[in-house]
């Protein structure tokens, strides 16, 4: 009974922070006479979202860390961690979508210096795009690479996925079929157009490229839930693509 109080007022308790964050959001940019931001919705939304996910990033960071890093390392395998490789760790040229203020970048760090320190001469991290077009998120994401120790081999991407390969948006370009692994963390949940959205990633991948996904998937309990996601077109994976 408790563990079904807990799932059902946690989506509420989501809403209550993220109003609570709209709410002090406009009067801070009241308080501190920034008027432009606060009637643009655009950069307005920006800003609510980016002081919102600062609080709860943490939390949702606790409760995935164990299964992204071993994503990422290559442990994972039918939806089971092991304990030591039993697929591809993430190398070569990296897209990760929607990296945020940097949550997982320590995780790439980590991933880097084992297979620097590896004695086989694998296939290495040579490049990481974190894909961030959140201006706040994205100055956040550039400090933390700072902090992680991947500068020079994380580069921030300040664009949305549409923009990828135009060098006139962000002074740099990502040519389609020249990335090995594309990184993706509980973002496709919330993208817009996703089936859309998600082909136009598929196609920056090179042939035999890998996929690392930890995302929401379907409820296994209630009622609501499952029935409304029963009615979703669900997503269909490429083969050589991993699900966790």
């Amino acid at each position: 009974m408790a563990i079904l109080l807990v799932r059902l007022i946690r989506p509420w308790l989501l809403m209550s922070i993220s109003a609570w964050y709209f709410f002090t959001t406009s009067l801070g940019l009241l308080a501190s006479g920034d008027f432009r931001t606060l009637t643009s919705w655009p950069a307005f939304h920006e800003t609510w979202f980016a002081r919102f996910w600062s609080h709860i990033a943490p939390g949702v960071k606790a409760n995935a860390e164990q299964k992204v890093l071993a994503l990422l390392e290559g442990r994972v395998r039918d939806g089971r961690i092991y304990e030591s490789v039993v697929g591809q760790p993430v190398d070569g040229i990296v897209l990760e979508i929607g990296a945020g203020s940097g949550m997982w970048a320590d995780a790439f760090a980590t991933v880097a210096e084992r297979a620097k320190s590896s004695t086989s001469s694998g296939p290495s991290l040579r490049k990481i795009y974190g894909v961030e077009p959140n201006a706040q998120s994205a100055a956040a994401l550039r400090q933390r690479v700072k902090e992680v120790g991947l500068e020079g081999t994380y580069e921030v991407v300040p664009v949305g996925i549409e923009h990828l390969n135009d060098p006139t948006a962000w002074g740099a370009v990502i040519q389609p079929g020249t990335v090995d692994c594309i990184v993706t963390v509980q973002c496709l949940c919330s993208i817009p157009e996703p089936e859309k959205n998600i082909r136009l990633l598929h196609s920056y991948l090179k042939k035999g490229g890998r996929w690392y996904v930890y995302e929401h998937v379907r409820a296994e309990h209630g009622i609501a839930v499952p029935s409304y996601q029963g009615e979703q077109q669900q997503p269909r994976l490429e083969p050589g693509e991993q699900l966790f």
